[in-house]
């Protein structure tokens, strides 16, 4: 039996002083200065289990390129922004994405267990979207006015950092449309804290009146461990269906070999590779870019080693596109 509260109290214990972190991890503390500096404009959000995967002494470790701020995300560049894919536009109801015709996106909570340096929502007004239970009432509203959305994606922030029971009460106001076919979940917290996978979580999915789909977050093999694949498998024997999106990143896993890793490393805990992103330009994160032809190249080298099942699909996302650009390298010489 999994302890109920757990999973709160990790996430009101989260890492939030560089400091700290660079102590935990036995790195120079030469890296404080522009740690601090970049932490102003994001500050600095790590779960303490997530830290057993990280090198001690490693200051290239993948997965603390991830998360430590850097003073690189200081400088601007004319090609990035606060809001890469002018969500604003999309934003018709607070709390309420509808940047495609069947789908909208929910965001029930501004917080997250960990703050990814590339994130292109580290800029999002979620002050202004951020409207509560109480606010519930107009999103329902916008989706019953607007039958031909069929698929409802609790995003973030990370929704997986609302309470069972908040998650409860949302799911049955929605259970009162009926041209909802599908519940989806994007969360990076069952692989960064996978303890909140609990059995009053497992009991909420149960409850659930339609398939429900949870895209994770990883992209790095080293963040499937043991605990990950034995929180997920419930959800696996629940017939929840388990995908993964990564984003190309440049130090972390801009390497076939790591790549390919990552695919076996998600299929051994029953996840399927969905979609690796190409970075989008959000302010700060200029220094994760990977140029589009390497990226090919990457990918083309992934293609030709993995069975296609595990070859995630190579996407851009483009503000007021009706869907994600699918980026198909060319095979000539290959």
């Amino acid at each position: 039996m999994i302890k109920k509260n757990k999973w709160q109290d990790t996430l009101s214990n989260l890492i939030t002083d560089p400091k700290e972190l660079l102590t935990l991890l036995e790195l120079d503390e030469v890296m404080l200065a522009s740690s601090i500096k970049a932490q102003l404009l994001f500050p600095l959000k790590v779960p303490r289990s997530y830290l057993k995967r990280i090198e001690k002494g490693n200051p290239n470790d993948p997965l603390l390129k991830q998360l430590l701020p850097h003073a690189f995300e200081l400088n601007s560049h004319p090609d990035f922004n606060q809001d890469p894919l002018q969500e604003k536009k999309f934003n018709p109801v607070p709390g309420l994405l509808h940047k495609y015709e069947s789908r909208v996106l929910i965001t029930l909570t501004s917080a997250c267990a960990i703050h990814c340096r590339y994130c292109f929502r580290r800029h999002f007004p979620y002050d202004d979207n951020n409207p509560g239970t109480s606010g519930w009432e107009r999103m329902m509203e916008y989706i019953k006015t607007h039958p031909k959305i069929n698929e409802v994606i609790l995003s973030g922030g990370d929704p997986l950092a609302v309470s069972d029971h908040r998650l409860h009460e949302f799911t049955k106001q929605l259970a009162s449309i009926s041209s909802i076919k599908r519940l989806r979940i994007h969360s990076r917290i069952p692989i960064v804290m996978p303890e909140r996978i609990t059995d009053d979580f497992i009991t909420w999915v149960e409850s659930l009146k339609w398939p429900l789909v949870l895209v994770v977050h990883a992209n790095h093999p080293n963040e499937i461990n043991e605990d990950v694949k034995h929180a997920l498998l419930p959800l696996k024997k629940r017939n929840v269906t388990l995908l993964n999106q990564s984003v190309l990143l440049h130090g972390v896993n801009d390497d076939a070999e790591v790549l390919v890793a990552l695919s076996e490393s998600l299929f051994s805990a029953n996840i399927i590779p969905y979609y690796l992103h190409v970075l989008d330009k959000v302010d700060g994160a200029k220094h994760f870019e990977v140029p589009m032809t390497k990226a090919m190249d990457i990918y083309k080298k992934v293609m030709s080693t993995l069975p296609g099942f595990l070859v995630p699909k190579l996407v851009r996302e483009e503000p007021g596109r009706k869907n994600k650009t699918v980026l198909k390298p060319s095979l000539r010489g290959a």
